[in-house]
């Protein structure tokens, strides 16, 4: 299994419209996607706004190249992102699954 996170960076006081982004554009496009096993969007308070982590969770290298292309390490930023976004990483870290507990 492979992770691939990915950071981006909002204003304090639109804290909701990444957010709702994820959960209506981001969540439903990957849930359609071969290889796509789940995903994480966390927030924390900054001194300059609030920071995002988005990790997803997919089956394989070549599942994320299926969603992402061939340069698999740039970060794939819908318009509908960048508009709620003051700024984020051009590009992602992938990380494979040695252990896990849970689900």
């Amino acid at each position: 299994m492979i992770v691939r996170t990915w950071r981006a960076r909002a204003a304090k006081d639109r804290p909701e419209d990444y957010q709702r982004h994820f959960d209506t554009v981001v969540v439903p496009h990957l849930e359609s996607l071969a290889g796509f096993c789940g995903a994480l969007l966390l927030r924390r308070e900054v001194a300059d706004g609030l920071e995002y982590l988005v990790a997803t969770r997919w089956e394989s290298l070549d599942a994320v190249k299926g969603f992402a292309g061939e340069d698999y390490t740039r970060a794939v930023v819908e318009p509908g992102a960048i508009a709620a976004l003051e700024s984020f990483d051009d590009t992602v870290i992938h990380y494979e699954v040695i252990s896990r507990l849970g689900t």
